[in-house]
């Protein structure tokens, strides 16, 4: 009896290592990935730059909301504001009849009030900026598409400020030529150029070098990110994956694996990852704040969410504060020991293994590590399968992981 009981074993023992095997790249990268003392929530919020006059007294509104709002270190919580630097000038664009681009950057005086609302909430320490983009789009990739599409030929000569949200998505992002689909890559030096265009106006604009870029659309490859590296952008936001172009149906074409907080791209910047989405506009609630922030402090991992200027300078803007407000008044009741930081400051802290937020302790990591492995897109599944699950559950309880 006892060979057969062997045999067993040793079958068992191979399905478990060739489960591991499979996934030794998911499960080392989910012990890498640095463990949070405290929970860390930051509001991500996309597409800010030229606008009406009203933007900036939402941004005051905004800022208002964020300063009622403080840690138990009595830090007021942050926003992040990704700036687009420019519009296109339609004026200038109809005079040339579309054969030439021209741009309306946000140093232009008419943009004064948003830039002086923006300027008021960094030195508060509410709002912190972030490279967006010069554009939301490739200049030369729209005025191609405007030649065949009525639509976007009607946005670049519009006689208003125009919206980058309404453009086609695939024309907004900015680092593929998508003109025609699947998009095709922009060339080296014209990457390069464009980059150093982009973040010395940004460096203009607001007397500082962009340390943190997020690609718009998160669509972006190496050759972009060696760039801003070398112009000084140390953090690059990402939704757990890159995108490096459009496929022929439009959607983003995703490249390489996974991407993981405290993970370095090969030109030394830092990614961090945005994995909560709170759209007001869209019905999400408070409560899709308080849900993310449950999960990721059971994971160790920072909440960053994202959400988007739209939400809050259209009609139902009022509702949209309201629902932050509710998100934020929850997050602190819940989690009286709730940490409000930048992303520059907890990529700091990461990097620098800073002790009074990264976790060093074992017993910590494991339960992180084992709460993160069962969230592993099949793992899970296929460990319960192998009877994997069970001895990692027994080691979950007792180092209290809950697994």
């Amino acid at each position: 009896m006892l060979p057969w009981i062997l045999y067993l074993f040793l079958a068992w023992a191979v399905c478990v290592l060739l489960l591991v095997g499979s996934f030794r790249e998911e499960i080392k990268a989910a012990w890498r990935e640095p463990v949070l003392k405290f929970p860390v929530l930051v509001i991500e919020s996309d597409d800010w730059g030229p606008g009406p006059v009203h933007h900036a007294q939402r941004l005051e509104r905004l800022r208002q909301i964020l300063l009622r709002h403080r840690d138990s270190r009595g830090r007021p919580a942050v926003m992040t504001l990704g700036v687009i630097l420019a519009l296109p000038d339609t004026a200038a664009i109809r005079a040339a009849r579309m054969e030439r681009y021209h741009r309306l950057p946000l140093a232009d005086a008419r943009f004064e009030p948003i830039r002086r609302a923006m300027t008021q909430g960094i030195a508060d320490g509410v709002f912190a900026v972030q490279l967006h983009g010069l554009e939301h789009y490739w200049p030369a990739v729209l005025m191609n598409a405007a030649h065949t599409d009525p639509a976007v030929a009607q946005w670049l000569t519009t006689d208003t400020l125009p919206e980058t949200e309404t453009l086609p998505s695939h024309l907004q992002s900015r680092w593929t030529d998508a003109s025609r689909l699947p998009s095709v890559p922009l060339r080296d030096v014209d990457i390069a150029r464009a980059v150093a265009e982009e973040t010395a106006l940004f460096k203009d604009i607001f007397g500082i070098p962009p340390v943190v870029a997020v690609p718009p659309t998160f669509v972006w490859g190496e050759t972009v990110e060696r760039a801003w590296a070398a112009h000084g952008v140390q953090v690059v936001m990402t939704p757990g994956r890159r995108y490096e172009g459009r496929g022929a149906d439009g959607r983003p074409d995703r490249a390489g694996r996974d991407l993981h907080n405290g993970e370095h791209g090969s030109a030394g910047v830092l990614y961090l990852v945005r994995d909560a989405y709170f759209e007001p506009a869209l019905g999400h609630k408070a409560e899709r704040v308080t849900a993310a922030l449950a999960r990721n402090t059971h994971l160790g991992r920072p909440t960053l969410v994202e959400t988007h200027r739209f939400n809050f300078v259209r009609a139902g803007a009022a509702e949209a504060l309201a629902e932050l407000e509710r998100a934020l008044d929850s997050a602190l009741a819940t989690y009286p020991a709730i940490r409000f930081l930048t992303p520059a400051e907890l990529a700091e802290a990461i990097a620098q293994r800073a002790p009074d937020l990264i976790e060093a302790g074992l017993k910590a990591r494991l339960r992180a590590w084992l709460a993160r492995l069962r969230i592993l897109p099949r793992f899970w599944k296929l460990a319960r399968v192998t009877g994997l699950a069970l001895p990692l559950r027994l080691a979950g309880r007792l180092v209290g992981a809950g697994a």
